[in-house]
């Protein structure tokens, strides 16, 4: 085990390594996605660190464990895969944890990056999840999801994680993790995102939404601050650290983001002519106007995180709190509109809907006019809005 200084910083074990074109390549790349590398660390060890002057006069500095991706056919693999393979140091030390480097004052960022050469792609590993490093394991990609990096690119897709020789249990609680392949061009958008998502621990389905987001950016977009925190005078990890440790204020900011995930999937989807979010108080969601004509009241909520005793999801539909002296109040008529859209992201992890009829649900046992607080989501729930009305 060598520990030894970069950048005159400690950062736990170095390596010694061969691959002196993936470091001539990290350099490059940070050129073409329009950095100028102030410093860079002897090509002969693992990581590499990179000081990183941007034009907007912001100075990155980056720390990455990057590995060989290979396209070499795999026994018992299939074809149309790459392959990344997770190897500093000797078959002896792999047995022994390998934690990943980190600044803990949270200036420099980290990144675990698989290179394909052949193709000029970059793979992009959730630094979280991959710490420590598993070593002496292998990790595979989709030939297409790297050719639509290079045609796009930037490219971010979810996989299925599971547990493996180095660990029983998947390295995420969802059995998914994101993953993002862009071309070299997209390096320093990616130590944004890397940043970003290591200083918030963002977990998969967050990663997911942001890695979209950032990969959809112009790069004058990135460097701008957000208006909320010029209005505040806090950064944005500062507004999140607040949401994140105020619940009523969590669970408010946790509506407005599935709201604002349906309201992303149902515009442009088949069958669906066009969406309107309502911002109004007492008010539901969204007017949805199908292709047929027939315009539909959309309430959003989160289903629980906790499955019926049967296994089938199920939804709280119900206000905060009752009107003083009207215990019916906090409970939805079952006329206030026409479709509860439910968001599975808590019990799954994933940004996905169901979809179910007010007219067909549970009403309440005292007020026969409203809704019951827990609806659950049956099989007569639908996947897509326009399904409910065939």
């Amino acid at each position: 085990m060598e520990e030894r200084l970069l950048a005159g910083r400690a950062f736990g074990e170095v390596y010694r390594v061969r691959g002196r074109d993936l470091h001539a390549f990290l350099v490059r790349a940070v050129e073409a996605s329009g950095g100028r590398v102030l410093y860079a660390s002897d090509p002969g060890r693992a990581p590499v660190y990179l000081g990183v002057q941007l034009d907007s006069d912001e100075r990155i500095g980056m720390l990455v464990y990057p590995f060989r991706v290979t396209s070499v056919k795999t026994r018992g693999r299939p074809a149309d895969e790459v392959r990344g393979q997770l190897r500093y140091g000797s078959e002896e030390s792999w047995e022994r944890e390998h934690p990943v480097g980190r600044d803990i004052a949270g200036v420099d960022v980290t990144m675990i990056l698989g290179i394909d050469l052949a193709d000029g792609v970059i793979l992009g590993l959730d630094a979280n999840l991959w710490d420590p490093l598993p070593m002496g394991i292998s990790f595979y990609a989709k030939s297409a999801e790297i050719e639509r990096a290079k045609s796009v690119g930037w490219h971010v897709w979810e996989k299925v994680n599971r547990g493996g020789t180095k660990r029983a249990e998947a390295r995420s609680p969802t059995n998914l993790e994101t993953v993002v392949a862009f071309t070299p061009d997209r390096l320093l958008d990616y130590a944004r995102l890397e940043r970003r998502a290591s200083s918030l621990r963002l977990d998969p389905a967050l990663r997911y939404v942001t890695a979209a987001s950032i990969g959809a950016m112009k790069p004058a977009e990135l460097s701008r601050r957000h208006t909320l925190e010029d209005q505040f005078a806090l950064t944005s990890e500062q507004i999140l650290d607040i949401i994140s440790g105020r619940n009523r204020l969590s669970v408010a900011v946790r509506g407005g983001v599935a709201e604002y995930h349906l309201e992303q999937q149902l515009t442009g989807a088949p069958g669906i002519a066009s969406v309107e979010r309502l911002d109004v108080d007492a008010m539901h969601d969204f007017d949805v106007t199908l292709d047929d004509g027939t315009v539909l009241r959309v309430e959003c909520k989160n289903a629980s995180p906790k499955t019926s005793a049967s296994g089938a999801f199920k939804v709280e539909v119900q206000k905060t709190r009752a009107s003083k002296g009207d215990p019916a109040s906090r409970f939805y008529p079952a006329d206030g509109f026409d479709v509860v859209a439910a968001c599975l992201f808590s019990p799954t992890g994933r940004w996905k809907f169901r979809f179910g009829r007010t007219a067909d649900m549970a009403r309440h046992k005292d007020f026969p006019d409203r809704l019951a607080p827990i609806q659950t989501i049956t099989d007569d729930w639908t996947d897509t809005l326009p399904a409910l009305s065939r």
